[in-house]
């Protein structure tokens, strides 16, 4: 059967055209080095902020927050080589300073890299 047809034999018909709101972003990678974003206009003159890279983590512990800098990136479960190459995404766990922090925001969505203690 082919695929750009119905049963009936009748051809598929878009609702609507593809626009500029529909098409995806391109990935952020966040790495650990000087902090680096990416500001891109999106649907309704919105903005998105991507960070590219950042060396410092705000890690909330007891309702205070403390800034610590980014040793390296101890476990990514999103994906085995982004260990490896220090790509920082949601639920990776870094070395600080003061200790092994899982990142809870979304770099990428975000644009600021936050986390707890472990």
């Amino acid at each position: 059967m082919n695929q750009k047809k119905k049963v009936s034999g009748s051809k598929y018909i878009p609702s609507r055209k593809k626009r500029l709101c529909d098409l995806g972003g391109d990935i952020a990678l966040t790495n650990i080095a000087q902090k680096r974003l990416r500001i891109k206009r999106v649907k309704g003159a919105n903005i998105k902020v991507s960070l590219l890279s950042d060396e410092y983590v705000f890690v909330s512990k007891d309702s205070k927050v403390e800034k610590l800098k980014i040793l390296g990136v101890i476990n990514n479960p999103a994906n085995v080589n982004y260990t490896r190459r220090n790509i920082i995404t949601k639920s990776c766990l870094v070395k600080t300073e003061k200790g092994d922090v899982k990142i809870t925001s979304r770099p990428g969505q975000n644009g600021i890299l936050q986390g707890v203690f472990i």
